[in-house]
């Protein structure tokens, strides 16, 4: 997505999910960044049979059939791995957007994530927070197997990462992607991951709402996230949520908490970034290619007197400062189609490309405008 959301009314804190451990003392993670409340639209996503991605297994992406959580855990879980990064930290290292949280001087810092097997040529996906300012990292399959791993590329906006391991095709098993915009409530869904270092546990839930909006590691937001009351913990990070039929549905990143320290463990509100979103994320990484996204300017809010979307601020410079959006503006449809809240708007523009021109309809105090805003390239950080 291109915008920040602000404060339109309390909301709950959420933690990354990723487990870190310094010289073997269990810590919180320290990348702490707030969720957001309000549905918005899905996003428009590829067919069901385009996003199952290529060398994934054919029994579990085609078939219509519908699992208990007992033969899924069964076919899936070889796919699923345990990843285990480290990092050299140092009092200087302050600022980052690393997952860790290390004390003052040099130390080797470790987390703990999950991943799951993206293809058969070794790619793994897994949560960007999990292996930002990893020095070294080493995955460990269902079977016990080890390999060392590199990182292919990684995406802050979309908090999803590639790895790479160098082991025979013949030992992998890839898991297909889902559909993410098909997915409605109530949907049965299973995580598998490595909750608290516990590698290859299984929790079921049902997907408890689709269309949130989270914040993501630099500051952004992640449109038409995918929550759920799966039980996941401090070592999903990076870990699949996975339909009734075996299919990736999303990969697991955040928690909900209630308390200021964001401390809390699982309370039933879990986050998940769409596969729509992975797909194309991952995909281009492999590829070699930069990951883009559409960019705004503007940070928004409910409307708390009705639909649309407040812009809550303007940034300087940016394609809205010079389409002439400014603070107040009310936006109540995008292209002809009608802005209900902040989280539609975000998956609005998430929707198309940089470049790609948009034709707003806002209420400026007693008057209705008609404003065409070119989108531009998001920054590294909401803050830059």
């Amino acid at each position: 997505m291109s915008e920040n959301k602000t404060t339109a009314r309390p909301r709950r804190r959420a933690a990354a999910i990723g487990a870190s451990f310094v010289l073997g003392a269990v810590i919180g993670a320290a990348a702490l960044w707030a969720g957001s409340g309000s549905a918005g639209s899905s996003s428009k996503g590829a067919t069901a049979a385009g996003v199952a991605n290529a060398g994934s297994s054919a029994e579990v992406a085609s078939t219509a059939a519908r699992y208990d959580a007992e033969t899924i855990y069964k076919k899936d879980s070889p796919g699923v791995v345990d990843i285990t990064v480290t990092e050299r930290s140092s009092s200087d290292s302050a600022g980052s957007l690393s997952p860790f949280t290390p004390g003052s001087g040099s130390q080797q810092a470790q987390a703990e994530g999950t991943g799951f097997v993206y293809d058969k040529q070794g790619d793994i996906v897994t949560a960007s927070h999990v292996v930002t300012g990893a020095s070294k990292i080493t995955v460990r399959f269902a079977d016990g197997t080890k390999a060392a791993a590199t990182l292919v590329g990684s995406d802050p906006s979309s908090d999803t990462a590639v790895i790479k391991v160098k082991t025979p095709a013949a030992e992998l098993t890839p898991l297909a992607l889902a559909d993410s915009s098909t997915v409605e409530p109530g949907e049965g869904v299973v995580a598998i991951g490595s909750p608290f270092g516990y590698a290859e546990s299984i929790s079921a839930g049902i997907v408890s709402a689709v269309g949130r909006d989270i914040d993501a590691p630099n500051g952004f937001g992640i449109p038409n996230s995918i929550q759920t009351d799966a039980a996941i913990n401090h070592g999903n990070s990076g870990g699949p949520l996975i339909d009734a039929s075996g299919r990736v549905i999303g990969i697991n990143v955040q928690i909900a908490t209630d308390d200021q320290s964001s401390s809390s463990n699982n309370a039933g509100v879990g986050f998940a970034v769409p596969s729509n979103a992975v797909k194309s994320v991952a995909d281009t990484l492999i590829a070699g290619r930069a990951v883009s996204h559409p960019y705004l300017g503007i940070s928004v809010a409910d409307n708390a007197s009705g639909t649309g979307a407040r812009v809550a601020s303007v940034r300087a410079g940016s394609p809205a400062s010079q389409a002439g959006l400014k603070a107040g503006d009310i936006v109540v449809s995008v292209d002809g189609q009608k802005v209900e809240n902040a989280d539609a708007l975000t998956a609005f523009v998430a929707e198309h490309q940089s470049g790609e021109t948009l034709r707003l309809t806002v209420e400026r105090s007693a008057s209705t405008l008609h404003i065409s805003a070119t989108l531009g390239t998001r920054p590294a950080t909401a803050t830059t």
